[in-house]
Parts: structure tokens; C-alpha cells; sequence
């Protein structure tokens, strides 16, 4: 039976005595991610955690539903707390589909750490150590008063993963920074990319007026670079995104994008996977939650960023 978080904590805090540590040996975490093998944006987490485990000495395995599937992936943390891991990390895409089986690990005592979507209060609500993410709400709001200096009030959000809360916070703070109504500026584009094209023009066609685009990231962002490329509209609309990918950082040097925001994914892997060895082998743990993100890419900042792109960025 694992020494639960409270244990742990507790023994640190005990006078030092003179034997030395016993080292935990052999530890194995789970990362479990809500998405569908075709989003390639994950592969920068898929990176951090293999440079995290051959640091750190330990196995992290990835596990992820297939389909993007928010049942499944309630599945899969139930076989994951089954396995009986040293720890397990994953992303909050649905606090009610998940805080069940997140309850059971944490009740039996697995160390748990929530990355990339939720909020740092639905991490703590379900019992976990600690969020490393972004504020989606902030970083939406942040995007929009960039757009909103440059003189935007009407915008279309992409999204292409409506059914996860945090990408609809993205969305709205970016209606509330620039004065739109959500409900009417975000369209539920779906996953297949000619499907993504079809629907944003079908949007603009009908919307001529609308003074900006906001993707989710490279998902729906290169299906829309496509759709304004054949309406004669790329530049000509003010388009920002989430996340980077080779296209997007194209389309930011050629003036089409103005930005991408960066929630640093890979520290998203990299942290919680360094944060549970730690507290596994000495029973240290961070106070607090560590926000990711966001940050801006820019065509000043870009050169830099891109030599990583895919692999640290």
C-alpha cells in the first residue's frame, strides 16, 4: 500500500536522523490525456515525459483515448488506478465524466497532478496535488484585448473540441475582452479538417463583417489558413491561435497570423513527472500550482521558438 500524500509530508517533516534515505525504486507513473491520436500537438508532452523518465530513472506511460472519447478516457484512469501506478497525471477535459476515478486513486492513496485543461480549482476539488496549465479564460481574455487594441469587436472561434469546457473558456474570454457574445461567434467545427474548412466558410460568408478568427490550435487553425486562403481573405482578417505548429509559424511570418499562445506544453509533461519522483523519493512537493501559460509568440519572438517547435515548444 502506497504512503499517501499526508504520510508523506509528515514523515518529512520529522527530525532528521542519522540513517540514511531509502530510495523508492522503480517508480511508474501514467500520464492519461483526453486526446484523439490524431492531434499531433501532443507530441511535445509525448517528448517531455520520455526526457523526464530517462532523468528521472523511471517508466511514464502515455494512455489516451483513441477517439478523443470522454468516456473512454474515464475508462482508461480506471485501469490506470487499477495498475496501481506511483502517481498519476492527467488532463481535466470533463471535472464530472472524471472526478469519480480520480476519487478512487486518490483514496487509495496515488499521488495525483492534473495538467493541461481544468482549472486549478477543479484540481484541488477532486483531491489532486497540484494543476501544471493555463488559465484558458485568461489566456482567451489576454488574446482579446490584443485584438481589441487593434481595433476588433467581432470575432469567429473555432473550436474544434467543444465538448471540453476548457476550450469554450478560451472562446469566451476572448468575446468578453473585446465586447461579443460568445454564443454566437464560436461555431463547433469538429475534427475532420475539410469539414473545419467548410464551416468557417461558410461562416465568413455569412458574417462578412467579422473582424477576426481565433483557432484552438493546429487542428482547426490549418483547415481555417486554407478556407482564408481561398476566400482571398488571408491578411486581410485579423487571426489569432493556440499552440504552434510549422504551418502556423508560416503563416506568423507571413503576416497572416498575429500570434500563437503558448501554454509551454512541455512543461506540462516534463513537471509532474520530476514533482511525483520527488515526492516519491523524499516527500517534497511544490505549495502551489504552476501555471504553464500564456505566453505570446510574435513574429519578433518566433526565430527562437521555431529551432524547438514540435519537440520543446
Amino acid at each position: 500500500m502506497k504512503k499517501t500524500f499526508t504520510a508523506l509530508a509528515t514523515a518529512a517533516a520529522m527530525t532528521l536522523t542519522a540513517t540514511a534515505p531509502v530510495l523508492a525504486e522503480g517508480e511508474r507513473f501514467v500520464l492519461i490525456s483526453h486526446a484523439p491520436d490524431s492531434d499531433s500537438w501532443w507530441n511535445t508532452i509525448k517528448n517531455a515525459i520520455v526526457v523526464a523518465g530517462d532523468q528521472m530513472d523511471v517508466e511514464v506511460e502515455y494512455r489516451n483515448p483513441p477517439t478523443g472519447d470522454l468516456a473512454d478516457m474515464a475508462r482508461i484512469v480506471e485501469q490506470a488506478v487499477a495498475s496501481n501506478p506511483d502517481g498519476i497525471i492527467l488532463t481535466i477535459a470533463d471535472f464530472d465524466v472524471l472526478s469519480g476515478p480520480v476519487a478512487d486513486a486518490v483514496d487509495q492513496g496515488i499521488p495525483v497532478i492534473t495538467i493541461n485543461s481544468g482549472t486549478q480549482e477543479q484540481s484541488e476539488a477532486m483531491g489532486a496535488l497540484l494543476h501544471v496549465g493555463q488559465p484558458e479564460f485568461t489566456a482567451g481574455f489576454e488574446a482579446g484585448k490584443r485584438a481589441k487594441a487593434a481595433g476588433v469587436s467581432s470575432f469567429l472561434c473555432v473550436n474544434h473540441y467543444i465538448t471540453n469546457p476548457a476550450s469554450v473558456e478560451r472562446c469566451t474570454g476572448f468575446a468578453e475582452a473585446i465586447g461579443a457574445d460568445v454564443a454566437s461567434s464560436m461555431i463547433d467545427a469538429g475534427q475532420d479538417p475539410a469539414e473545419i474548412k467548410n464551416k468557417v466558410t461558410a461562416y465568413f460568408a455569412a458574417n462578412p463583417d467579422t473582424g477576426a478568427v481565433l483557432t484552438l490550435g493546429p487542428t482547426s487553425a490549418h483547415p481555417t489558413l486554407a478556407a482564408l486562403e481561398e476566400e482571398s481573405l488571408s491578411g486581410e482578417i485579423y487571426f489569432g491561435t493556440f499552440d504552434l505548429s510549422g504551418e502556423i509559424a508560416e503563416a506568423i511570418k507571413g503576416d497572416v497570423i498575429s500570434f500563437a499562445i503558448d501554454q509551454q506544453p512541455y512543461l506540462q509533461g516534463y513537471m509532474p513527472v520530476v514533482i511525483l519522483t520527488n515526492l516519491a523519493r523524499y516527500g517534497v512537493l511544490p505549495s502551489g500550482h504552476m501555471n504553464s501559460g500564456p505566453g505570446f509568440i510574435t513574429k519578433d519572438s518566433l526565430s527562437f521558438v521555431e529551432q524547438h517547435a514540435g519537440v520543446y515548444r
